[in-house]
């Protein structure tokens, strides 16, 4: 287990399985320094709520840091992790934010194409990219949220699918690259989960409990794999549902 130091980058920490992870990290005893886009709607949702427990304490909100920042931007994404890494010393590094469009693959265009390579793919890789040295000398962790669509054929969700057997890819060979440094790379694939990323598809997540994993599953699962001991690591988890079903929008 992680104990000397625990700070955090999360990326799409302001809903679904990132805000989910980031709360989880949050009560572990963790900093994390969370990368969304916008945040207003998740501050609402808190308010609408009065308020997660985790929230409710000064000291809770001081080891969650928002920061806005469009991953696609690569230069702006940049030089905000510079910054943080100049300043914090990372351990975990969680690639979570995902954009997905489905359909036939000629009903695409060249946007929601790029959109989805920049977000599910590029970024990770960038974000790797300036972080690993310092994760080296932490000897940190790397959770890629990747798709359990990465590992099979996915008519009606082609390039969809093709980034993330990219990202599920490159966690697999950056492992054998970084784990003589004491780097851990771990590979997460959930099947149907209950969030936002089927906003742009003709179907969702079933409402049947045995049809759909909820975000915090995905998070126990990140906590349970960040604290297995030194030397052991689960480079690839799947998690599903029992039933296979969606339900059509």
């Amino acid at each position: 287990m992680i104990t000397d130091i625990k700070k955090a980058i999360v990326t799409g920490a302001s809903s679904g399985i990132g805000k989910a992870i980031s709360e989880s990290l949050v009560e572990k005893g963790w900093t994390v320094y969370g990368i969304g886009r916008d945040f207003s709607k998740c501050c609402e949702a808190d308010q609408r709520q009065k308020a997660c427990e985790l929230q409710s304490t000064e000291e809770a909100e001081n080891r969650m840091i928002e920061i806005v920042c469009d991953i696609t931007d690569t230069q702006k994404l940049t030089k905000t992790i510079k910054e943080l890494n100049k300043a914090h010393d990372i351990s975990l590094l969680i690639n979570n934010a995902g954009v997905g469009y489905y359909g036939l693959h000629e009903e695409l265009n060249p946007k929601k194409i790029a959109s989805m390579v920049r977000t599910n793919f590029e970024a990770p890789m960038v974000l790797t990219n300036l972080l690993l040295r310092d994760l080296k000398k932490n000897h940190g962790t790397i959770i890629n949220v990747s798709s359990i669509t990465a590992e099979k054929t996915n008519p009606h969700g082609c390039a969809y699918g093709a980034t993330k057997a990219g990202l599920t890819s490159f966690s697999h060979s950056l492992f054998e690259e970084a784990r003589k440094y004491g780097v851990r790379v771990i590979n997460i694939e959930p099947d149907m989960t209950a969030t936002s990323l089927y906003r742009n598809a003709d179907f969702t997540a079933d409402d049947e409990e045995n049809a759909r994993i909820l975000p915090q599953e995905v998070a126990d699962a990140v906590i349970f794999a960040i604290e297995q001991r030194n030397g052991l690591v689960m480079t690839d988890i799947t998690i599903r549902p029992q039933l296979h079903r969606i339900k059509k929008k």
